[in-house]
This record gives structure tokens, sequence and C-alpha cells, in this order.
């Protein structure tokens, strides 16, 4: 994966761009970077163009600020996207990159083809979770690297085989992010608003793609969600956590490239 970068605003936001075809941008999730999608990208690059971006705070894109909203970070993709020449593309947002995906494409719904729900939600965070966020935030401003490596566990499926190889990459990841960029990135999923309505109304197919075993989000939850909107689907991953590109990438690899191929 060539690394390619732009100037937004003050800062550099991190980026490759390989193949040739429908474009398909994969946006990572919290504590990810985009080199979480080398796989999926070395072989769907061989029929469609792919395009990963490291979202503010995270991988070899810098802060901004304290406080990265979902709209500032989708105004960062947006101006990869406006640098390429891109009107038209696939999103694939894993988690956080899901939150962005939505607000992308609040603002933008005729540029999008189609729409993959990682692990993500349309749903704010309640009062609990809100509540937790912030404890956190205190504990990462304490001792980050504690934090990081009581939360990358969790975010696999705990009562299978455990995915070491896959766990050590992402927490390899998380532990090259600044304090900074954690803490902004928890602060903006914190604040986010709700997008149900954006799903319910997306003039866009839209696939789900949820963990059974996921602690993360409820896998429900995510099953009304997928619902909401006119041509939604999910794919329902038996054994899987938070981590399905990890957890069983065959199957979401060929889920995406058949989402992809037909629409």
């Amino acid at each position: 994966m060539k690394q390619k970068s732009i100037k937004f605003k003050s800062i550099n936001v991190s980026f490759t761009d390989e193949g040739k075809g429908k474009a398909v941008v994969f946006l990572h999730g919290f504590l990810g970077a985009k080199e979480v999608w080398k796989s999926f990208s070395k072989e769907l690059s061989k029929t469609q163009r792919v395009i990963t971006i490291d979202l503010l705070g995270h991988g070899s894109t810098d802060c901004l600020s304290y406080v990265h909203t979902m709209e500032e970070m989708a105004e960062a993709v947006q101006a990869v996207l406006t640098h390429l020449k891109l009107r038209k593309y696939f999103l694939i947002g894993h988690s956080l990159g899901g939150y962005v995906s939505l607000a992308l494409a609040e603002l933008n719904p005729d540029n999008i083809k189609g729409l993959v729900m990682f692990h993500s939600s349309a749903r704010a965070d309640d009062k609990q979770k809100k509540h937790d966020r912030n404890r956190v935030v205190r504990i990462v401003k304490m001792n980050p690297d504690l934090f990081i490596h009581e939360a990358v566990p969790n975010l696999f499926n705990t009562n299978y085989k455990p995915n070491k190889r896959g766990l050590a990459q992402y927490e390899k990841m998380a532990l090259s992010m600044s304090k900074q960029g954690i803490i902004a990135a928890l602060e903006g999923m914190k604040d986010r608003v709700d997008r149900e309505i954006v799903l319910k109304f997306a003039p866009y197919p839209v696939l789900f793609i949820i963990g059974r075993e996921d602690n993360i989000l409820p896998f429900e939850d995510l099953i009304v969600q997928a619902k909401l909107p006119e041509s939604g689907n999910f794919l329902l991953l038996k054994n899987s956590g938070h981590m399905g590109f990890l957890e069983a990438k065959k199957e979401t690899f060929e889920a995406i490239k058949r989402f992809v191929s037909v629409n």
C-alpha cells in the first residue's frame, strides 16, 4: 500500500489509492488505521479502485483539535475524495468509520453508491455510554497504554479461540496513537448525533455486517437498524466479535466484494 497525503486545514491526512474500477472507500474504526484493510485492498483492487484513509488522530493522519467530531472527520474524508475527483463511491465503515460514513452520507447522499456499516451503529450514545466514555477519558489521561491493553482484547469474541495475530496487529496500531488522538476520538464519538433517519431514507443500498458475539454493539440492535433502509440487508457472523475483518476475513471480504459488484 503506497501511502499518500493531502493538506486538510493545517494538517496532513494520509490515504492510499489503488486499482481501477468502482471507487470503494474504506474507513477504519477507533484505535485502528488504514493498514487494517491491507489484505482487503490487495484483493479488491484487482477489480476495483480502493481508497483507504486514516481518520483524524489515527495512523499517519495528524490531530486537528482536542475533540474530533464525526462531522470534522467526514470533512477530512471528503477533502481526500475531492482531491481524487471522486463523485460516486461505496463507503465501508468499521465502527467509528461507520459513524463518519453516516456523517458524510448525510452531507452528500447523491454521491454514495452503497454503504456498508461494518460493526457500526446509526444511534447516538445513550446516557450510560456517555458516562462510560468520560470514565475512559480519565483512564487514558493517566495511562493510555493500560487502556489499550484492556480495550483491544474486548473487541474480539472472548468466548472463541483467540485471534492472537489479529489482536497483536490491532494493539500495535493502537499503541502508536497519541494520547490526544485517543481522547479526541472518544469525545467526538460521545457527542455524535443520532443518524437513524439518514439510514431510513437512504437512496442507496445498505449492508450491515454484524457480529453475534460483539461486546461493543448488541447484535439485536443492529439487526433492527439494518431493516430501516428500503434497500437494507445484513450479514450476521456467528462467531465474530467486533472485528469481523480479522475474525471472519474470508466471509466479510466476499460479502463486500459481492455488494460492490451487484450495485
